[in-house]
């Protein structure tokens, strides 16, 4: 690494940081960061211990853990796909995941309870990207196939869960919704340590597939050229990138946008080293879920805001921004 992008991997982890503190320190209860480490390492007098170890750690852990796997998902797509525009929910990914997840509540939750919850948002996010890469499949799966053929499943996953949501009753519907919108309400270790295997497997794996990587960012022509096995890389990646971006919609709701800014805000601090790609775009992809969280359950007091809601803010005017750079492509 350079001196430049080591203070940059250095400036991500501080922030990083910095916002998870605060969420351990702000809500309805501010705390000050001593209180707030003291419970962490047992030093405190207990009187804060359940606001900090029960209700807030965990929220903030996942809501890091979730917006790191979105972050690099999007990564692995905009690399592969060679798209700036593409992320899991652009192309479907968290869409299907929704699908599953609004008809499990509409019809299992009061059989299976909410435990099921995050396997049927990970079987609905893994089923369609498998129809997604079966349709774009033609002697092989070429990035524009990929791309518009996953936007319009993105559309379709869309319709089908607002037209569930409407159509149910209004308890499951507003469960729903909420969900749909992505949120880390209610958040427990249990989910936190599902999280950090996926992420401590498959993180791992796309660092050792950097130089893949790399050469399918060349195209296709050039990566055969080279010696490259691109269809089965490009499986691979893309595999690898529905169960971080599943896993994330399974334990968090589908929150919007942050697989799409976070490798793009990571692009231009760090360059296109792909190796130091991958965990500064985790890292920005966590601060960006953890500081809506923060933000939505502290400046609305007494509400608690889905992050979604602010993701959402944030995406949707630079989603329209990389459409108006990239018009001319």
């Amino acid at each position: 690494m350079t001196r430049h992008q080591r203070m940059i991997v250095v400036m991500a982890a501080s922030l990083a940081l910095l916002v998870c503190m605060a969420g351990l320190t702000l809500g309805s209860t501010l705390l000050s960061p001593l209180e707030v480490i003291a419970e962490l390492f047992g030093l405190g007098d207990g009187e804060n211990a359940y606001i900090v170890m029960t209700l807030r750690l965990p929220r903030v852990l996942l809501s890091f853990l979730a917006g790191a796997a979105l972050g690099i998902s999007g990564l692995i797509l905009q690399s592969v796909i060679r798209n700036p525009l593409a992320s899991p929910d652009i192309i479907g990914i968290t869409n299907g995941a929704a699908v599953a997840a609004t008809l499990y509540t509409a019809l299992l939750m009061g059989k299976w309870g909410v435990a099921g919850l995050p396997f049927a948002a990970m079987l609905g996010a893994g089923t369609v990207s498998l129809l997604i890469y079966l349709l774009s499949w033609n002697k092989g799966v070429t990035p524009i196939r990929l791309v518009l053929i996953g936007i319009g499943m993105a559309a379709a996953a869309g319709a089908v869960t607002t037209m569930m949501t409407v159509l149910s009753p209004t308890m499951v519907a507003s469960q729903a919704y909420i969900w749909i919108i992505g949120t880390v309400y209610a958040a427990n270790y249990a989910e936190v340590g599902a999280m950090l295997v996926v992420i401590g497997v498959l993180v791992p794996l796309t660092l050792i597939l950097t130089r893949p990587a790399h050469v399918q960012e060349l195209g296709d022509d050039v990566a055969t050229g080279l010696g490259d096995a691109v269809q089965r890389h490009r499986t691979l990646f893309i595999v690898i990138s529905v169960a971080l971006a599943g896993s994330a919609v399974a334990y968090a709701g589908t929150i919007g946008f942050v697989g799409l800014v976070a490798p793009h805000i990571a692009r231009t601090l760090i360059g296109r080293s792909f190796y130091l790609l991958v965990p500064v775009a985790g890292l920005l992809g966590g601060f960006l879920v953890c500081a809506a969280d923060v933000i939505g359950r502290t400046l609305f007091l007494p509400y608690d805001m889905p992050a979604g809601i602010f993701t959402a803010a944030i995406g949707a005017p630079f989603f329209i921004y990389l459409l108006y750079r990239n018009r001319n492509l």
